[in-house]
């Protein structure tokens, strides 16, 4: 298994689920072991971000990377494509202060990294696996990681609405399956915290257009749900997108229950502490074989961003 970044540059428009701003996302291939590195470009200048759970700075309502200079929001549902499609090495550069959010799913990112196609590159993947256990465990809700060659992802939801109740999916990773099952799931509210939030001056760009609402008494988007279990397929693409924050590929079994993003950064905070009593590196040999590394104080360093 080699790394891998897109063929060629491309980028997109959209407006900001939280400000309602038109954004610009431009993305462009990165070479080997340069990792996926967001770039805020503002009047002031670029700041350039590399993907650690030290660099979120807020969980409110969605994922925001960044520092006291520049923030970047909402980058859940893009990380979770480029991880459910197995990209490596990526430069994510954001002309605004947050991404734009689409259809609220992880689909257009989807489409338009599959355009422009995907490069095989020379040196083989880096994967962090778990080789033991791991309970992280708040009252109700819990994260359980056991072992495993891969990435297995059990999710619970449980909400007192007739319209969704406890819903459990089972999620094995696959770029196809991720593609099929996960990234047309939307993210999705309740009409009642949405209309607080906009009287507030939050989640100014949210609409019908980008989210799943819900009344006290079911969907009232017209068109309905995508799936019977949207709600609870969007919190592992949420999931999937928090996970990556680590900044390397993690394999393990997962069994989540009614997690979010404040506990998915406060479990990956907790890990990235504890990684030498969790984790082994996993790499691969030129025939595909996998060995066992330690995990190093310091992974390897990207090479500076290029200039547009």
């Amino acid at each position: 298994m080699r790394q891998q970044t897109i063929k060629k540059d491309i980028r997109c428009f959209g407006i900001g689920l939280h400000g309602g701003e038109r954004v610009c996302l431009h993305l462009r291939p990165a070479a080997e072991d340069t990792g996926l590195v967001f770039v805020h470009r503002g009047t002031d200048g670029s700041r350039r971000f590399n993907l650690s759970p030290h660099k979120v700075i807020s969980t409110d309502l969605a994922t925001t990377i960044g520092n006291s200079e520049a923030s970047i929001s909402t980058v859940e549902h893009l990380l979770a494509a480029v991880s459910g499609l197995g990209i490596d090495n990526l430069y994510i550069e954001v002309h605004g202060d947050e991404l734009p959010i689409m259809d609220g799913s992880a689909a257009t990112f989807v489409f338009l990294l599959r355009s422009v196609g995907f490069r095989r590159q020379r040196l083989p993947r880096r994967i962090l696996s778990f080789n033991r256990p791991l309970v992280y465990r708040s009252g109700e809700r819990w994260i359980k990681v056991k072992p495993y060659n891969g990435l297995k992802i059990n999710y619970t939801i449980d909400f007192a609405h007739p319209m969704v109740g406890r819903q459990s999916y089972c999620f094995e990773h696959d770029p196809q399956q991720f593609v099929k099952s996960l990234a047309k799931a939307r993210t999705f509210g309740f009409l009642q915290d949405v209309e607080k939030l906009q009287s507030m001056g939050l989640a100014l760009g949210g609409s019908l257009n980008n989210a799943v609402v819900l009344d006290e008494y079911g969907v009232i988007n017209p068109d309905g749900l995508r799936f019977n279990d949207e709600l609870v397929r969007h919190k592992i693409l949420d999931f999937m997108g928090d996970m990556a924050l680590m900044g390397t590929p993690v394999w393990g079994a997962f069994d989540v229950h009614c997690s979010g993003h404040a506990f998915n950064n406060s479990f990956l905070r907790f890990l990235d502490k504890n990684k030498d009593d969790y984790l082994s590196r996993v790499e691969f040999d030129k025939q595909g074989h996998m060995f066992n590394v330690p995990v190093p104080e310091r992974l390897p360093q990207p090479e500076p961003v290029p200039a547009c």
